[in-house]
């Protein structure tokens, strides 16, 4: 995929990412490192809890949400971080086998009005399985990196 920079891409744009399948093992060492309820853990405490069985932590599917879509590689090289994301919600959980991808669309772009190097958009992400039911939910700005000979004040 060709390099886009803030100025490629539109309001209303949809980008798709492939998909990727979560493992108990990887479900399992996440939650050791980072989210050490026994729901994430342990598949026979998992069972005794309201989810009935091992369900991946909402934050590893956060990140493996971000990470599928930069991998598509459309924000690539234009991505300068996040200063944050709203409306964040887990709407089912996701368990070992399941296969998930990312669809994002861009909401708002706006430039910089101080820092003619860099713009910012409004991807409002929606996380589904393989069955096409909706995971997770969450809107984030996007610090997008401008054209070169694009930013204001270029010749």
């Amino acid at each position: 995929m060709a390099e886009r920079y803030f100025e490629d891409f539109t309001e209303g744009e949809r980008i798709v990412s492939a998909s990727a399948t979560l493992g108990e093992a990887q479900i399992t060492g996440f939650a050791r490192d980072y989210d050490p309820q026994p729901f994430h853990l342990d598949p026979q405490a998992a069972r005794e809890t309201h989810f009935g069985g091992l369900i991946a932590s909402g934050f590893q599917t956060m990140a493996l949400a971000f990470c599928l879509i930069y991998r598509e590689g459309s924000i690539a090289a234009c991505s300068m971080g996040s200063p944050g994301m709203d409306k964040l919600r887990w709407h089912r959980p996701v368990r070992p086998g399941d296969a998930i991808r990312s669809e994002v669309e861009v909401r708002e772009l706006r430039p910089s009005e101080t820092k003619p190097d860099r713009g910012y958009g409004t991807l409002a992400y929606t996380v589904l399985n393989q069955d096409d039911e909706i995971v997770m939910t969450f809107t984030c700005t996007l610090i997008m990196r401008r054209r070169p000979n694009e930013q204001a004040g270029s010749p």
